[in-house]
């Protein structure tokens, strides 16, 4: 499976967050995204998931162009910066909601078998970011968008979720963004930088140097 998306104009009032975007995932390879605060990775996702409309776009899926948001199609996870789950559900209760199997999940994460009917609001922030990530990244639908998903998250556990990721991209298309860029670098065989509202392929850390985003001794892809 392939999604593109080109075409996008947007605007918060007078400012242009993205005008000249173009981004190629498909299932088999992870597609990062890097930018600085306010280059637009978030409204771009969100304008992939259907929650936030521009003015123009283009989204395909294998050529075909796709009208209706992804969320209706029923196609698309997605992971959000703030907070997905309410702090007033059980944890229990949120993986029969996402249909996910706790035993698998313990297996890796065997910390949490103590909060199988602990409440959310109960986790500490990383523990429910690593949580919602793995009930995202356990979904049944095709195109997974996540949105800082390393947020938060011990090295162990960033390490597990990149694990994950890599096992569920050969049928999934995944695609995500974080502030921990040496990650992105690392997991993404598809990258992209977004600047002053556009998009550009990223071939190696050397493209990002050119950029101003990386220092000199940053690690190479």
């Amino acid at each position: 499976m392939i999604l593109e998306i080109d075409n996008i104009e947007l605007s918060f009032g007078e400012k242009k967050i993205l005008r000249g975007i173009y981004v190629k995932a498909e299932s088999g390879k992870v597609t990062g995204i890097l930018g600085r605060n306010g280059s637009g990775k978030t409204s771009l996702l969100n304008v992939l998931f259907g929650s936030l409309t521009p003015k123009y776009k283009s989204i395909r899926i294998d050529s075909n162009y796709i009208k209706a948001p992804l969320f209706l199609k029923n196609q698309v996870a997605y992971l959000p910066q703030h907070k997905l789950i309410s702090k007033n559900m059980r944890v229990d209760t949120c993986f029969k909601l996402f249909n996910a199997d706790w035993a698998t999940f313990i297996e890796t994460f065997e910390h949490f078998r103590q909060f199988h009917n602990h409440y959310t609001s109960e986790l500490s922030g990383g523990e429910l970011r690593l949580l919602e990530t793995y009930l995202i990244l356990n979904s049944e639908k095709n195109i997974i968008l996540l949105d800082e998903p390393f947020s938060n998250l011990t090295p162990l556990y960033v390490s597990k979720i990149k694990d994950i990721i890599q096992r569920k991209k050969k049928d999934k298309i995944i695609l995500l963004t974080d502030h921990l860029y040496e990650e992105i670098l690392l997991l993404s065989e598809n990258l992209y930088f977004l600047k002053n509202g556009c998009s550009k392929l990223i071939l190696n850390a050397e493209d990002l140097k050119d950029e101003g985003y990386l220092p000199i001794s940053s690690p190479q892809k």
